[in-house]
C-alpha cells in the first residue's frame, strides 16, 4: 500500500486559521498570504471543498479581515487554545465531515497552525500546508515549523499545486472557472 498523500477535491477540507486584522500588520507576508488563501477559498468553492475557520480570542486580535470573511459563513467559532482543536466542537465537525485530507490556511505557522497540525496528525488526518497561504511574525519561526510539521508527517505544498491536484485533469469540469482564478491571481 502506498503512503504518498493525494489530494482529491471530494476528500479535502480547508482549514482557515486566524487570519484577523490587528495581527496582519505584524506579518511581513500578510498581503501575499491573504491573497493566496483568499484565492484557495475560491478554488474551493468552485470545486464544493467545505471550508472551516476560526478565530484566536477576537476580542484582543480583531476579527477574520474582510477579505476573507467575504469568503466564509460566520460566525466563526473562537478559541483561546492555540490549536483550533481546542475550539469547542471543532475536531468533531470535521470528523464528521468525513474527509481524510485537511487543507492548513493562515497564521502563525509556529504557533496556532503548528498546534492544530500536530493534533489532527495525532487523530489521523493528512494535513496539507500551502506554504504560500501560511504566515508568521518571523521568517525563521514560519521556516522552522515548516521543517517540523514536515518531519512530523504534513505535506507542504502551494495553493496553485492545490488547486490543480484537486482537478487532476484539463477535461475536468470546472477547469475553466479555477483556470480564470489562476489567472486572476497572476494579474
Amino acid at each position: 500500500m502506498s503512503t504518498v498523500k493525494r489530494l482529491m477535491a471530494e476528500d479535502s477540507v480547508v482549514v482557515v486559521i486566524d487570519i484577523q486584522d490587528k495581527l496582519l500588520p505584524k506579518v511581513p507576508t500578510a498581503a501575499v498570504m491573504v491573497k493566496n488563501a483568499g484565492f484557495l477559498l475560491d478554488v474551493a468553492a468552485v470545486l464544493s471543498v467545505p471550508v472551516r475557520a476560526t478565530e484566536q480570542y477576537p476580542k484582543g486580535l480583531g476579527p477574520t479581515t474582510a477579505e476573507i470573511m467575504r469568503r466564509l459563513t460566520g460566525p466563526l467559532p473562537t478559541k483561546t487554545a492555540f490549536s483550533c482543536c481546542g475550539a469547542d466542537t471543532f475536531l468533531e465537525e470535521l470528523e464528521m465531515l468525513r474527509r481524510l485530507n485537511v487543507v492548513l490556511v493562515g497564521m502563525e505557522t509556529h504557533v496556532c497552525v503548528s498546534q492544530t497540525a500536530l493534533d489532527l496528525l495525532h487523530a489521523g488526518l493528512h494535513v496539507f500546508l500551502p506554504v504560500d497561504a501560511l504566515a508568521a511574525r518571523g521568517a525563521i519561526d514560519h521556516d522552522t515549523a515548516l521543517r517540523r510539521l514536515e518531519q512530523a508527517g504534513a505535506v507542504s505544498t502551494t495553493v496553485e499545486a492545490i488547486a490543480f491536484e484537486w482537478m487532476r485533469d484539463a477535461a475536468h469540469p470546472q477547469f475553466k472557472a479555477v483556470s480564470k482564478l489562476v489567472i486572476e491571481r497572476s494579474a
